[in-house]
């Protein structure tokens, strides 16, 4: 892996970039910054705001290779 020069100051876990220390560390601090319009609930992570997203909109964004299914 690579030097992890980030380290939480909670649980000693490191990470090689800030960015990834700072998403880390609301898992101590408990914030969820990302909410969503439709219902309200907050989220940790941009990306698991989009996912989430989808259960309101419908959006099933992956195929099944071996039927006409998707999800």
């Amino acid at each position: 892996g690579g030097p992890r020069p980030h380290a939480c100051g909670d649980c000693g876990k490191s990470f090689r970039e800030s960015a990834t220390l700072r998403r880390h560390q609301r898992i101590h601090t408990g914030e969820k910054p990302y909410g969503c319009p439709e219902c309200g609930r907050s989220f940790r992570a941009s990306s698991t705001l989009v996912i989430h997203r989808r259960l309101h909109t419908g959006e099933k964004p992956y195929g099944c290779p071996g039927c006409p299914r998707r999800f």
